[in-house]
C-alpha cells in the first residue's frame, strides 16, 4: 500500500489546521504558500474532508477552514481513509492461500493500528518537538 499525494497533502492540511485550532479560520491559500503546494489541488482535497465532517468552512473576508473537532479526536486513519479509501495492502480473494490471506490481514491490521493510534495532536506535537530541539545549543 502506498499513500498518494492525496493522503500526504490531506494530512498537511489537517496538521496546519490543528496547529491553529481555536485561533479562527485558516485559508487554503496560506496553507498552500507555506507548504509550496497547489491551492487548487488543496481545494479538491478539502471537499471530502468537509463532507466527512472533519473540517468546517467559514465564509467571508477572513474565512477559511477550521477543524470540526479537537486535534486529539481526529486520527491520521480518519484522514487517510477519507482521501485514499480502505486500508488494504492487497486485494485478496477466497482463492488465496489461507497463510497468505492471514499475512495480508495482519499487515492491514498493523497499518490501521498505527494510523488509528496517531492523532493530529500527536503529529503536531512531534513536529514542534523537532523544531525546538533543532535550535538547542549544548555547552
Amino acid at each position: 500500500m502506498k499513500i498518494s499525494t492525496k493522503g500526504r497533502y490531506g494530512l498537511t492540511i489537517m496538521m496546519e489546521l490543528a496547529v491553529k485550532y481555536g485561533e479562527g479560520p485558516l485559508s487554503l491559500k496560506s496553507i498552500a504558500e507555506r507548504n509550496q503546494l497547489s491551492e487548487h489541488y488543496l481545494e479538491q482535497l478539502v471537499a471530502p474532508l468537509r463532507n466527512a465532517g472533519l473540517v468546517k468552512s467559514v465564509r467571508g473576508a477572513y474565512g477559511g477552514y477550521i477543524l470540526s473537532k479537537e486535534p486529539e479526536s481526529i486520527t491520521s486513519g480518519d484522514i487517510i481513509r477519507i482521501l485514499e479509501g480502505p486500508i488494504s495492502p492487497v486485494d485478496f480473494t477466497e482463492e488465496d492461500d489461507p497463510a497468505k490471506r492471514d499475512l495480508w490481514l495482519r499487515i492491514r491490521d498493523s497499518i490501521a493500528g498505527v494510523l488509528d493510534s496517531t492523532t493530529l495532536a500527536d503529529l503536531i506535537a512531534y513536529k514542534e518537538e523537532r523544531e525546538v530541539d533543532s535550535y538547542m545549543f549544548y555547552i
